[in-house]
């Protein structure tokens, strides 16, 4: 993988891979469920064409736990990437709570404009 920074752009809710030349090449779209306890829940992973197959999706989601951590909160994945990953990478993404999981989707289901 090039050099790619990632930036978290929390007032948009989009953790963004960005290229050498300053572009945004992938991110992650998400929001931050407040209730029952306040997750980070990612719906959209999206990677660029000319840049897929170099690992950004991989390290977007890396960097989407590792902000959790910091933040001493969870991830509540509802994007089928996030989810995958989380799966091959447990000792880095703890399971999902159920309650939060459920209130992530009502969520989403009552703000469609959002995503």
């Amino acid at each position: 993988m090039s050099d790619i920074e990632i930036r978290d752009d929390r007032a948009a809710g989009r953790l963004e891979a960005v290229g050498d030349g300053g572009e945004v090449v992938g991110r992650i779209e998400y929001f931050v469920l407040d209730s029952p306890r306040r997750a980070l829940v990612p719906v959209h992973t999206v990677v660029e064409p000319a840049h897929e197959g170099k690992g950004i999706a991989g390290s977007l989601a890396r960097e989407l736990y590792a902000a959790a951590r910091r933040e001493g909160v969870s991830v509540a994945p509802l994007c089928p990437y996030v989810v995958k990953w989380a799966e091959r990478h447990r000792d880095e993404a703890p399971a999902a709570d159920a309650e939060q999981l459920r209130a992530a989707r009502d969520w989403l289901a009552a703000h469609p404009e959002r995503f």
